[in-house]
């Protein structure tokens, strides 16, 4: 896109209650934070986040399976991007099966789009794709409050493209001023007829007939050989797609903090494998230790959370591990969480003791709270 039809775009959306920065509603769109890790394999049976902050995988019914990479090809002027491989095919299709990319958006985040009044404003969605052969798939908002959407097909070659599609202003139903989900845009990539059957609703946003979601659509799973990227996500108010808003990625990383946040915060494979897992604790008992940390971010809710690798107190010059962690205290929207660790004994009841990796440089937790 030259220059002078940048501009122009930028003016038109300006004009429509758009532009400016902080434009882009979608987080991690340049695929750039992946704290879960880089990598997750035979993907299928289990709707979940799994390597790039903020993009969910969502799967009914199907035997095909995937695996998910943060990927280092990208178009020119991005670094990374989310990958899709087919490890499983699925040909033989059955009406209720389903599989899409999702990035949810919280209500009280897409107010400035006015939808559901008579100042509502377009939506202008653009990204980045490619394969490893040419496809047709479905780029969809899903108005979750009002159940209303609007979808739009959209073409992949073997080369990086750029869509730009433009869905139109809704006057019907308002998002909810809030911190659930209101928004989801979504990418469909294999679907039955329960989903494919019917007209696509692309003119613009009507109350939601499964049959008419995902028409037109190939199959990400009719081969082994089938891939798909995807980076340079952008979700704007206006009438015309702009060219990407690129951040500072430690903006992204605060942002995806919100919804996800791994401690330690940095891979530490390269170091000692004692790192750090909070602040300094006390035991409860002689089997117990009760820590607290302090979230660089508050979190959008109450946590959950998950463990991986081996884990210790440390104290008085005497390491214990630990035999399992759980939440102890969720506080996490005040921005402080404890943890419990469990050990087999020899911690002194009152005594302070600090959780950290048992020379495990790849132990973590990690606290969600995403939609």
């Amino acid at each position: 896109m030259s220059k002078a039809a940048e501009l122009a775009n930028l003016i038109g959306n300006i004009n429509a209650g758009g532009g400016g920065v902080n434009r882009n509603v979608i987080i991690n769109g340049a695929m750039n934070v992946a704290q879960r890790g880089t990598s997750s394999t035979g993907l299928g049976a289990t709707d979940g986040y799994y390597t790039c902050d903020r993009w969910h995988l969502d799967f009914a019914n199907t035997a095909g399976r995937l695996t998910m990479t943060q990927d280092s090809s990208a178009p020119s002027g991005f670094a990374n991007s989310l990958k899709l491989a087919c490890t499983t095919a699925d040909t033989s299709i059955a009406s209720g099966e389903q599989f899409k990319i999702e990035h949810k958006i919280e209500g009280q985040n897409l107010q400035a789009f006015a939808k559901g009044t008579s100042d509502a404003k377009p939506f202008a969605v653009s990204f980045y794709v490619k394969g490893n052969a040419s496809a047709t798939y479905v780029c969809e908002l899903f108005d979750v409050d009002n159940s209303r959407q609007c979808s739009k097909t959209f073409n992949v070659t073997t080369d990086w493209t750029r869509i730009e599609l433009t869905f139109p202003a809704d006057t019907t139903g308002a998002f909810d001023d809030d911190n659930d989900q209101s928004l989801v845009l979504v990418f469909f990539l294999h679907a039955g007829s329960d989903r494919t059957s019917g007209t696509l609703n692309s003119s613009g946003f009507a109350s939601s007939t499964n049959a008419n979601r995902a028409v037109g659509i190939s199959s990400f799973f009719d081969s082994t050989d089938r891939t798909f990227f995807l980076t340079g996500v952008q979700l704007e108010i206006g009438q015309n797609p702009t060219e990407f808003e690129h951040e500072p990625v430690a903006q992204t990383e605060i942002k995806c903090y919100r919804y996800t946040q791994r401690l330690p915060h940095r891979d530490n494979t390269s170091g000692s494998g004692y790192a750090s897992i909070t602040s300094m604790g006390r035991h409860d008992s002689t089997t117990m230790n009760s820590s607290g940390t302090t979230l660089p971010v508050v979190m959008r809710a109450d946590s959950t959370m998950t463990t991986s690798g081996n884990f210790r107190i440390h104290h008085k010059g005497i390491a214990t591990d630990c035999d399992s962690l759980a939440i102890d205290d969720n506080i996490g929207t005040s921005g402080q969480i404890n943890i419990a660790a469990t050990t087999s004994g020899s911690l002194v009841q009152g005594q302070a003791g600090q959780l950290q990796q048992s020379n495990d440089p790849d132990a973590h937790v990690i606290f969600s709270a995403e939609l």
